[in-house]
């Protein structure tokens, strides 16, 4: 059950993108910290890098440096004499690490440790059989390997004698895992290098005609239907690591990554807000500019629907920055913080990238500025004081705990008519069952979804609660053997479908939402039934 009223349980287009999107960024996200340690090692050892290192970074003659402890291969200089270069840590991690991590995790989402195992094998073949990084093709053949051996499997379930087993499953797997990366090499790659050259013509293009910018017509309305992870992860982020592996850095990941539109929305809503989306804007920005959790700003751009042309200004503006300032980043910046940004900006490239994020601040903010003004006068009419409740809950979860003063003004401030609408909402939690087991999801399982479990872990801590666990997941890992699902509103059908068993909260942010106070509300009365 789900403690929402109005919550749609149907597919529909929209949640099936947001499906096949989480499944490409599921491959991405987890691995983000490998992305990182490869940009940091980028930016500071090749040969335009901070501290440059031959040794490290892959470049120069390695005769001429003299060390002996390091893999070196043939390089040709332009006389056409060849020397030894070494091999360094930048372009075997970009070449082979990167893209096997991302076909282990997409075979595994499918099919488990084995399906894992295969879809690496299987990417080798890709991956040797181009020139370029294979990010496209670790993500079409780490999940396309863990497919096959799972139905190659279901061939013969229960059909093996005893202790043969292990015998059989061996061998298909390494006889299918071959079989697929040779195939990679002949058939696949060269597929796949042909699209990835393709879509690279394309972005030069859009960059040389000043076109670039018009992505955020749908990057920015994207995000808030929560498929940002899928735009950033799913999309970006393969066509940006190839771009620094021939330039040294990529604008693409800096598209949809830059806090500056998400900060001008919410630094706007602070000065002519009103209510709850005026009290709470301000911490909201701290945690979506520092924190790099686009996502806190979301329910905001809902609440006044017009603000989405904010953030494509903002979002056009700042890509046009960047562009005329050919700026970019050594790798992806996740989550999107200013200080992840800084982090992984090329060392030429810090002037372009920080207007880029003060111009689309500043854009955002004026025009949400007017949107607000022009219409403040409208909605102080229909302002609802109930709203307070959720203001209150954003303080505290910025505060980091309860406060008695915050807590009388909650009781204080909830008129009669909301307090009946909260208690309607209430009544939705009618599954008897005990709850010991709660999980907060979203796309990645990270960001958002850890703040609101954090926030939900320390009212449960205060309230003396024992013997209740509450973690954080992606939708795609979910199992259906969980007592309480919590996930933002416009997730939740997708929850319940992977665990149809559970109870259901929806929420329409996970730091601020009433909600956490039924659910405390229950577990107490689980407690003390004990």
């Amino acid at each position: 059950m789900t403690t929402t009223s109005e919550t749609k349980t149907g597919g529909g287009a929209r949640v099936r993108v947001q499906r096949f999107g989480t499944f490409l960024s599921g491959m991405v996200m987890p691995n983000i910290p490998a992305f990182i340690a490869w940009g940091l090692i980028t930016s500071l050892f090749i040969a335009t890098g901070w501290l440059p290192n031959g040794i490290l970074g892959g470049f120069g003659n390695a005769d001429a440096i003299g060390w002996t402890g390091a893999a070196t291969a043939l390089a040709q200089a332009d006389d056409g004499t060849t020397f030894p270069q070494y091999v360094g840590l930048v372009g075997p991690m970009i070449t082979y690490l990167l893209p096997l991590l991302i076909a282990n995790t997409g075979g595994r989402m499918v099919y488990g440790a084995r399906g894992g195992v295969v879809g690496t094998i299987a990417t080798m073949g890709v991956i040797v059989g181009a020139d370029i990084p294979m990010f496209i093709g670790a993500m079409i053949m780490g999940p396309l390997g863990a497919w096959l051996i799972k139905q190659v499997d279901r061939i013969w379930a229960g059909k093996i004698k005893a202790g043969f087993e292990m015998l059989v499953d061996n061998f298909s797997a390494g006889i299918l895992g071959g079989l697929l990366a040779i195939a990679g090499f002949f058939g696949i790659a060269p597929v796949i290098q042909g699209l990835s050259k393709a879509l690279e013509v394309g972005v030069d293009w859009l960059i040389s005609a000043g076109l670039l910018p018009l992505a955020s017509i749908l990057v920015e309305p994207g995000k808030v239907l929560f498929l940002n992870n899928a735009i950033n992860h799913g999309v970006f982020t393969p066509l940006g690591v190839q771009q620094v592996a021939e330039q040294g850095k990529s604008i693409l990941f800096l598209i949809e990554a830059n806090p500056g539109p998400g900060l001008g929305i919410l630094l706007a809503f602070s000065i002519f807000g009103i209510g709850l989306a005026k009290a709470s804007a301000p911490g909201a920005a701290i945690i979506q500019f520092f924190g790099g959790i686009h996502e806190i700003y979301f329910p905001y751009v809902l609440s006044k629907p017009m603000t989405i042309l904010a953030a494509i200004a903002g979002g056009a503006t700042g890509v046009a920055v960047n562009v005329l300032f050919n700026t970019g980043l050594r790798a992806p910046a996740s989550p999107g913080s200013i200080i992840a940004v800084l982090a992984q900006t090329a060392p030429d490239s810090y002037v372009g990238v920080i207007l880029s994020v003060i111009s689309a601040a500043a854009v955002s903010f004026l025009v949400t500025a007017v949107i607000l003004r022009a219409s403040r006068k409208r909605d102080l009419e229909k302002e609802n004081a109930g709203d307070l409740s959720a203001a209150i809950a954003q303080t505290e979860a910025n505060k980091g705990k309860e406060s008695s003063v915050l807590a009388n003004l909650r009781a204080e401030g909830v008129p009669a008519g909301d307090a009946e609408a909260v208690a309607e909402e209430s009544s939705l939690l009618t599954d008897t069952r005990p709850i010991s087991n709660i999980v907060f999801a979203c796309d990645a399982g990270m960001g958002s979804s850890a703040m609101g479990a954090s926030v939900l872990r320390n009212k449960i801590k205060k309230a003396g609660i024992e013997g209740v666990t509450v973690v954080n997941k992606a939708i795609a890992n979910l199992d259906d053997d969980v007592d309480l699902v919590i996930t933002q509103r416009e997730l939740t059908p997708r929850a319940q479908e992977r665990t149809p068993s559970a109870e259901h909260v929806s929420v329409d942010n996970f730091m601020n939402s009433p909600r956490y106070d039924e659910v405390v509300e229950k577990l107490k009365e689980q407690h003390a039934a004990k």
